[in-house]
């Protein structure tokens, strides 16, 4: 315990010092001498059996050659040092290479409001339908509007590629092209497929009567029939975990929110099987509101390959999981929210315990006392005495919705009177009735918390 101690303040030092070059702007040969000298105290150091950490620290050369033609998404950056470092918006790459590093082969992974990942060997298709499930659950719990989840497998997209006739080389790189196929026409496609890509005209048109067709498992039914596609074994591998993925969503209540799309490409080179992709469902723009275009508002899907690239014996860790695009879907709350004035709640609590008169401090607490007992998220000022107004005030500054509010006639007559912050309306509700009707004004109230 002695020496670890004593390597620990080391690496504290050494941390120290490569931070100090990096501020003082050093050469970065200089930098790089100093950051070798920590490493190898860390790798003395050795890991700590006491501490479960979960630290994703990725190299520039490990995103690349992962993403495809999405690899543009990767920004390069320098830091004081001159320490070249890269900015990745999706953790599925290094999170492969934690795998790998550490040896792990059984791991379910939340990412706090992000991603959500499934490690491990398992019967096919039961984790990517827990990972639809948890979609569709964040999904509805957010209340942004109608939304469509796309389905499809990239085995039917390279074993349509290759009854299409598209040669090995392009697989990828058209790929790509019919992922733009949500934002563009058909037309556009073909055209930057045949003019920018090289693929022969009558190959495009081939792909072009399959990927603009969708539905729903009578699809995938329909494609195991298919003369050419039924003859390709990748692709009829992944039209028969499809299938069995729709009974398992028929299980699970919420195949009435999946689409089996065959245009749905997920430009990601890492991608093996099932991909999947949401979007919301448009509706007519009402008054004040422009048409929102922000795309997907959640990914993901299998990349049973990844995990093997890292490691050193190549040892293969099946993996699942989805990511929830948080920016877009703050973008179109807060269009909607400036669309209709309403204020956002920046506070979980719902109701303010508040006093008409002074002397009322007893009975203030006694309420709020109750509200907590029964689960309601209550305040109320820390003052004996406050002015009515002050406390109505301070509800409008903090987003509290509703105000509880005793008096001495309240008292007599067995009431509180509940009021609105938003719209200044009061009623008298009966003391043992108050929760209830509390739950039922704020189970629908947007709260950015």
């Amino acid at each position: 315990m002695a020496d670890r101690a004593a390597i620990e303040e080391l690496v504290r030092f050494q941390g120290e010092r490569v931070r100090d070059l990096k501020q003082q702007k050093a050469s970065a040969d200089q930098i790089e001498e100093e950051v070798a000298k920590l490493l190898k105290l860390k790798a003395q150091l050795g890991p700590d059996e006491s501490k479960q950490k979960f630290v994703l620290k990725t190299p520039k050369e490990t995103l690349t050659g992962k993403y495809g033609e999405d690899s543009k998404l990767i920004y390069d950056l320098k830091d004081q040092g001159g320490e070249l470092l890269s900015l990745r918006y999706d953790l599925t790459v290094p999170f492969a290479r934690y795998l790998a590093m550490n040896k792990l082969t059984n791991i379910k992974r939340y990412h706090i409001a992000k991603d959500f990942d499934i490690a491990g060997q398992f019967d096919p298709m039961i984790p990517d339908a827990e990972c639809l499930k948890i979609m569709c659950e964040i999904l509805s719990s957010l209340q942004i509007g109608d939304f469509l989840i796309k389905v499809n497998d990239r085995r039917i997209l390279d074993g349509m590629f290759a009854v299409c006739g598209v040669p090995d080389s392009k697989f990828r790189t058209i790929c790509s092209s019919v992922d733009k196929l949500d934002k563009v026409s058909w037309e556009e496609v073909k055209s930057e497929m045949v003019g920018e890509k090289g693929l022969a005209p009558e190959v495009a048109d081939r792909i072009g009567d399959y990927v603009q067709q969708h539905g729903g498992v009578s699809l995938v039914e329909q494609l195991l029939q298919d003369p050419k596609l039924s003859q390709n074994k990748q692709a009829l591998e992944g039209l028969g975990d499809l299938k069995l993925l729709f009974e398992y969503l028929t299980l699970f209540g919420i195949d009435g929110k999946i689409s089996f799309d065959l245009s749905l490409a997920r430009g990601l080179d890492y991608y093996t099987g099932v991909i999947y992709e949401a979007v919301l469902l448009q509706t007519p723009a009402q008054a004040g509101e422009e048409a929102l275009g922000v795309g997907s508002v959640a990914a993901g899907g299998r990349y049973d390959g990844l995990v093997g690239i890292f490691d050193p014996k190549g040892r293969k860790v099946p993996c699942v999981g989805l990511s929830i695009g948080v920016e877009r879907i703050f973008s179109i709350v807060e269009q909607r929210l400036e669309a209709s004035e309403e204020k956002v709640r920046t506070t979980e609590t719902q109701v303010l315990v508040a006093s008409a008169q002074k002397k009322l401090l007893e009975e203030r607490l006694k309420l709020v006392s109750e509200l907590w007992d029964a689960g309601i998220k209550a305040e109320l000022l820390y003052k004996k005495n406050p002015k009515l107004l002050n406390q109505l005030q301070y509800c409008e500054e903090a987003g509290i919705p509703l105000v509880a509010i005793i008096g001495e006639q309240e008292l007599k007559d067995g009431v509180i009177k509940l009021r609105s912050v938003a719209s200044r309306e009061e009623v008298d509700i009966r003391r043992e009735d108050l929760v209830e009707e509390i739950r039922r004004r704020t189970s629908k109230l947007l709260c950015i918390c």
